[in-house]
């Protein structure tokens, strides 16, 4: 992190939470942020289901909910980006505040609620996207929705002529009963839904489903056979938790789900687990407290073909992207794998 964008932090950090993340998306799009590029180079290259990415190191979604700064964060050094979460409606989400910085665990808790501006909007933005990286989008449910099974196939259907991928959020902690849809026959149900959606497209993509850390064992065993059996593409684990163990941080008890540094053995374990479970059957991306490339080496050793980051850059900043790609690519050649895939999985039994 140079000066710039240390002081740039610290400026942020005087502001509340949710006025600081939108400043951060007006800065991005003003070029006040570092943009380097995509990390490239052979060992890095990875297949994730199909898109071929520079790097595997991706956006979550919720950083860029709107798809607003999509040229920008696509010459930051990822390998891919997530946006959204996007609903069929526009919706503004849950009362504020609904996001805090828990500084002394380098976390964060935000109860958003699918705060967006609808399917519609997003997928204007990502139909003038310039052509790069692969960019997917988040699908969501509208809260007060008669049938938010079916809002997620909704969603695909309007935007999904101009995604390269799309992931379904049953996970979310914040929408009052949405986790529910994680139980075995509402998400067979769901997810029937979706691949039908996708199959009416004039392009296949991949479909990934994002999971929850908070699921028992034999939950983690049904969703695996559920995904293994439904036809779509991948899981993405995970989402936010709503355990607060260990936390030190005065905020540690607001509401919502926690993300960050706590999270990453919780999120690791999991994506190991399903490891496990599928064994090799469908890729998986590992995203929960990664905040170096050590840890995001951690996750692809676990089981996950590529990872995705967002909350340690509210303390790292931007440039703790390619900072995380290059290192990758060091640690990869340190061990003597030629390519990340080589080295998925070949430490699983650690988080076992």
């Amino acid at each position: 992190m140079n000066f710039v964008e240390r002081t740039g932090l610290a400026l942020m950090h005087r502001f509340d939470p949710e006025t600081a993340h939108g400043l951060s998306l007006m800065a991005l799009r003003a070029g006040l942020a570092p943009l380097p590029g995509p990390v490239r180079c052979a060992r890095l290259a990875t297949d994730l289901a199909g898109l071929k990415l520079p790097n595997p190191v991706g956006l979550a979604a919720g950083f860029d909910k709107n798809a607003v700064a999509l040229p920008q964060l696509m010459r930051a050094g990822f390998g891919f980006l997530e946006v959204g979460a996007a609903t069929p409606r526009p919706q503004p989400g849950n009362p504020k505040p609904r996001l805090w910085r828990l500084t002394e665990d380098r976390a964060v808790i935000n109860r958003f609620g699918f705060n967006n501006e609808g399917m519609e909007a997003i997928a204007a933005r990502l139909a003038a996207r310039p052509v790069g990286i692969p960019v997917g989008l988040n699908l969501g449910a509208n809260k007060d929705s008669a049938d938010r099974a079916a809002d997620f196939a909704t969603v695909l259907r309007t935007a999904g002529p101009h995604l390269d991928f799309a992931t379904v959020n049953v996970s979310s902690p914040n929408t009052e009963k949405l986790r529910d849809l994680q139980g075995k026959e509402a998400l067979a149900a769901l997810l029937k839904g979706v691949v039908a959606a996708r199959g009416a497209l004039e392009r296949r993509i991949p479909v990934f489903l994002k999971i929850a850390p908070d699921l028992s064992p034999s939950e983690l065993e049904e969703i695996a056979e559920v995904a293994l059996t439904s036809g779509i593409d991948g899981i993405i684990a995970t989402n936010t938790t709503l355990s607060r163990e260990g936390l030190k941080s005065p905020q540690a008890e607001a509401p919502g789900g926690l993300s960050g540094a706590p999270l990453f053995e919780k999120s690791t374990r999991v994506l190991a687990r399903l490891s496990q479970l599928t064994q090799g059957r469908l890729p998986l991306v590992g995203v929960g407290g990664i905040g170096s490339a050590e840890q995001a080496y951690e996750k692809i050793r676990a089981g996950a073909s590529a990872v995705q980051v967002y909350s340690a850059m509210v303390y790292a900043g931007l440039s703790l992207v390619p900072e995380i790609a290059r290192g990758l690519d060091a640690l990869l050649a340190r061990d003597g794998f030629t390519s990340v895939a080589e080295a998925v999985g070949t430490g699983r039994g650690a988080w076992l």
